[in-house]
């Protein structure tokens, strides 16, 4: 599942991607089949890694890829292994909702990031988000725990005060929203339910055929109900 519009990161041939609590490596491995890119993929998880790295292999066999490198390391968001202005292209999807200290989550994120690159940050938008918390009250804390839910234009200058420029967002991915809510209201850690894996089973589907009956279907719900805010931001000169 991409929740970054690769179209707006302004990729380059040559240019150095990382992606920060890359999990099992989707935004990795598609920045890895851009040309020449350098892809690095960084999470605390080591089994997410073991799949990430199942993942790249795959796209190596069958040479999908644009001849670039990846690699994977285990490292914390708080302190990234790597120096200052490293990077063209910084994502960050779905990560700052689980770190307590997000604030320096933040300037670590900003500090790697290159003069003139782009910054993509998604997190869980506030109204599907709001009603999961309602709907259960062990879902926060399942999923290695959500220990906060963000609005839009706090986020944003939060992000901001680092020293970036939001220049666009947008909202993804409104048809994993009712899948969240029945998965809450049906118990979040539950494996049994049989409405939920049917739900499952469908968004997979939908995932790997892309059909346009429901591509166009999300396109239309997202400014509605899509799970995901993702705000996209440069670094000055």
């Amino acid at each position: 599942m991409i929740t970054a519009d690769f179209k707006r990161l302004g990729l380059k041939r040559g240019h150095s991607v990382l992606d920060i609590g890359c999990g099992s490596g989707r935004h990795t491995a598609e920045a890895y089949r851009y040309d020449r890119i350098t892809a690095i993929g960084v999470d605390r998880n080591r089994d997410d890694l073991k799949a990430a790295r199942g993942r790249l292999e795959f796209h190596d066999r069958l040479k999908a890829h644009g001849g670039g490198a990846w690699c994977l390391a285990a490292a914390d968001a708080l302190a990234l292994p790597f120096t200052g202005q490293a990077f063209d292209v910084v994502i960050c999807s779905e990560v700052l909702e689980h770190i307590p200290d997000h604030r320096r989550a933040m300037a670590e994120i900003v500090r790697v990031l290159k003069p003139g690159g782009t910054l993509v940050v998604s997190v869980p938008r506030w109204f599907p988000e709001r009603i999961c918390w309602a709907l259960s009250r062990e879902y926060h804390q399942a999923n290695q725990g959500h220990v906060r839910i963000y609005r839009g234009e706090p986020l944003k200058q939060m992000l901001e005060a680092n020293g970036v420029d939001a220049f666009a967002n947008h909202h993804a991915h409104s048809l994993h929203t009712p899948y969240w809510w029945l998965k809450c209201l049906l118990g979040p850690t539950r494996t049994d339910s049989r409405a939920v894996n049917l739900y499952h089973r469908f968004l997979t589907w939908d995932i790997l055929e892309q059909p346009r009956l429901t591509r166009w279907m999300e396109r239309l719900l997202n400014p509605i109900l899509g799970k995901s805010l993702v705000l996209y931001f440069k670094k000055p000169t």
